[in-house]
């Protein structure tokens, strides 16, 4: 409970799916298949197989984390996450337990630490310009600028201005080289947009 409560507390500041009452359960549950896998093969089989499901049905469960719309993924990182915090519960079911509690301080450290390095270095690294041109659509720049936002992508400048009949908008990005593909591709799916140039 411990363990898998210190993941799951992180998990659940950043409101992610999988919080702290799913990897509780889930490092639990691990840790009690890994004890009865050893408990009922007592000289009678191969303690590994009851084991050995886990991964299966942790594989399962993280699935349901990720979801794919319009071209971009998100959740891998909760779907990874209940990966580890699967493995923590069989190393403390086979009593491992220092591997078990090295393992949670470095999941922590990558969950939070890093995390902060990965945007240090987005928002130094990775620039471009979006030239988009829409239908005369007097919502398209207000959803447009939304739709990038979503994508986890800042907008440092934006504008627009009339072109013939179509209205052309101008967004200035910075962010993760991933994140941008995935907001263009939520730029070229809107309903309003006729074409999207980088502008180089």
């Amino acid at each position: 409970m411990l363990l898998g409560g210190i993941i799951g507390f992180e998990r659940e500041l950043k409101g992610k799916p999988a919080g702290l009452r799913t990897n509780i359960l889930i490092c639990m549950g691990a840790a009690l298949y890994t004890a009865l896998s050893f408990h009922l093969s007592e000289g009678r089989g191969d303690p590994a197989r009851v084991a050995a499901q886990i991964l299966p049905g942790v594989g399962f469960i993280g699935a349901g984390t990720i979801l794919h719309t319009r071209g971009s993924v998100t959740g891998l990182t909760s779907a990874a996450t209940i990966w580890i915090v699967a493995a923590i519960g069989m190393a403390l079911g086979s009593r491992a337990y220092v591997d078990a509690v090295g393992t949670t301080a470095l999941v922590v450290i990558v969950l939070t630490g890093l995390g902060y390095a990965e945007a240090f270095l987005a928002r130094h690294l990775t620039h471009s310009h979006l030239v988009i041109h829409t239908r005369p659509d007097p919502h398209a720049f207000d959803d447009l600028v939304e739709t990038v936002r979503k994508a986890g992508v800042e907008v440092v400048e934006s504008s627009r201005h009339q072109e013939g009949p179509d209205q052309v908008v101008e967004l200035e990005l910075r962010g993760p080289k991933r994140l941008h593909d995935q907001a263009m591709l939520g730029v070229i799916h809107h309903p309003s947009v006729r074409s999207v140039s980088t502008g180089e």
